[in-house]
């Protein structure tokens, strides 16, 4: 063969093995995926449809001195808390309601559970289930008027109690079940060790944490609030093989010392949502090389992305394959209207790949919507009809998410967070991305703020910095402008010590948006974007005159 025919066929080759690797090989995953999933739908449907409480039990026959729950202060087998949940079913089970009227505690009566992280809470959820209760979990942090709102939302006819308002997403027993398969998706077994310090009363915690733990079998470590200083050394202590993280947890991580722990030990698999790319490749570099596995879902929810083939900062995949088991579409959303955008026949328009759109899904009976307890308005808001063709219906995730052009779909910002300004929609997450890469900043909350006198919102963030930084204006702005279009430069920048977050670490940007950038009502110190000093400077009143008269330009 010519040399030069021999090269041709040698480029030809590598082109090849390129376009499979891109394109044909995260098909092979998908497929293979979905086949994995449908063996644990089968093998759990096998059963008749058994309650969680009925697999945990089934577990504690099996293997009854497995420990079940590694709390700080001490550890419960299997054995020992299935004797507790049947404790507990018995003296739940037709106990008289408060009220008087004769009714008992039965099947279908919605009992609130009130209680922190630990044993009597994961016993007493497996107790109302095993006698046919609707376990309305609550927030333990929740007072006043939040618990008396959570309470009348989730219809609850009694309470069990250890001695922005949310909506009572309804689950139901069947998706609680599914949630017990999760670990078994991502190959974990009985013989790994679980670490979990999310709230218990959330779906994260709940039902892909302990459940999933359930579903396979395996011992939890329990933790009622999550210490980034203490992480890794309780990790080495427990033998922890798989953590569940949320929100900005791996980050706070990331900022901690280094410490000889955080290599010792034997953690393979991370597991959860919210993890930045950036955040993603830092943690695998430093921490080792573990698995991390992206995921998203909502409690009321009815579609579950998962990215199983580990492409950093995605949530998932988008083939044909993959919506044989979780079906979904994106489709074109006005900020503007807060709607989706529709063509001239009244239907949705997909989105095109790196185009960001609103993520909805079928409502079928495979795929279906609960809605929200004893609110049918919040419920019917949800919904989406006529999407594609007369009488469908679609449940609005209320997420912004785009497909890259190798089928990878990636989180872009909530619609609420999303503003628009100068015409152009701006995602809060991308430019909290761009400032946390800037070296003095430790964390960041964007959002748009309303100015007098300017149409649509301007880009404020709320910054916090990292111990002995201090902050240049002009060198802020030269970071800023490198990283992000004009548009979504923040105008604003607000000086904290801290960020409030929710208990699932998620930042609290509500109250932040509505206090706004007058300096007449924020405390902390605020700078202004200059933009023929071309830097951030200090703001005070007769700065921000200037803004609300026009004299000086955002």
């Amino acid at each position: 063969m010519a040399p030069w025919l021999a090269l041709l066929v040698a480029l030809a080759a590598a082109a090849l093995a390129l376009r499979w690797r891109r394109r044909w090989a995260p098909l092979c995953a998908d497929a293979a995926f979905v086949v994995r999933a449908a063996r644990c739908r089968r093998r759990l449907l096998r059963g008749g449809g058994r309650s969680l409480a009925a697999r945990f039990l089934e577990e504690a026959r099996k293997a009854p001195r497995k420990p079940f729950l590694r709390l700080r202060d001490g550890t419960v087998r299997y054995g020992e808390a299935a004797r507790t949940v049947a404790r507990m079913a018995a003296a739940l089970r037709g106990r008289p309601l408060p009220g008087g009227g004769g009714e008992r505690l039965g099947p279908r009566v919605a009992v609130g559970l009130l209680a922190r992280n630990g044993a009597a809470f994961v016993c007493a959820w497996l107790a109302l289930i095993a006698v046919g209760a609707r376990p309305a979990l609550l927030g333990a942090q929740l007072r006043t008027a939040a618990l008396r709102h959570c309470v009348r939302e989730s219809a609850a006819r009694a309470l069990l109690v250890e001695s922005g308002l949310p909506k009572a997403a309804r689950v139901s027993h069947l998706k609680a079940l599914l949630c017990s398969a999760f670990y078994q998706l991502l190959g974990a077994d009985s013989s790994d060790v679980l670490y979990i310090a999310l709230p218990l009363h959330h779906m994260a915690g709940a039902l892909l944490g302990v459940a999933g733990c359930i579903g396979i079998g395996a011992s939890c470590v329990l933790r009622d609030k999550f210490s980034a200083s203490h992480f890794w050394d309780e990790c080495c202590a427990e033998g922890v093989t798989v953590f569940q993280y949320i929100g900005e947890l791996c980050r706070y991580l990331l900022n901690q010392p280094q410490r000889p722990a955080e290599r010792q030990h034997r953690v393979r698999l991370a597991v959860g949502s919210g993890m930045r790319a950036d955040v993603w490749r830092s943690f695998v570099r430093r921490f080792g090389p573990l698995r991390v596995v992206e995921t998203y879902g909502l409690s009321e929810g009815n579609v579950t992305l998962l990215n199983y083939s580990g492409a950093p900062g995605a949530v998932g995949r988008s083939s044909f394959i993959y919506k044989l088991f979780s079906p979904f579409e994106i489709v074109r959303y006005d900020t503007e209207s807060g709607a989706a955008l529709r063509d001239e026949g009244g239907r949705c328009i997909r989105v095109r790949p790196g185009e960001p759109g609103l993520l909805i899904a079928p409502v079928t009976p495979r795929t279906p919507f609960l809605g929200y307890a004893g609110r049918p308005e919040l419920s019917e808001q949800k919904l989406l009809r006529g999407v594609f063709a007369e009488g469908d219906t679609f449940f609005s995730t209320g997420d912004l998410m785009e497909e890259d052009s190798d089928g990878f779909v990636r989180f872009c910002d909530r619609t609420g967070d999303t503003f628009r300004w100068k015409g152009e929609n701006v995602a809060t997450t991308e430019v909290a991305e761009a400032l946390l890469a800037h070296a003095a900043l430790q964390d960041a909350a964007v959002y748009g703020v309303t100015v007098p006198g300017h149409e649509g919102r301007a880009g404020m963030a709320a910054v916090v910095l990292r111990p002995g930084w201090e902050l240049d204006g002009a060198e802020l702005f030269r970071h800023v402008a490198a990283a992000l279009p004009p548009y979504a430069w923040p105008r604003f920048i607000r000086l904290q010590e801290r960020l409030a977050l929710t208990p699932t670490f998620k930042q609290r940007k509500a109250l932040l948006a509505q206090e706004g950038c007058d300096p007449s009502r924020v405390a902390a110190p605020l700078l202004l974007l200059d933009l023929p000093a071309a830097a951030y400077v200090p703001m005070g009143p007769a700065l921000w005159d200037g803004v609300v008269a026009g004299r000086i330009r955002l």
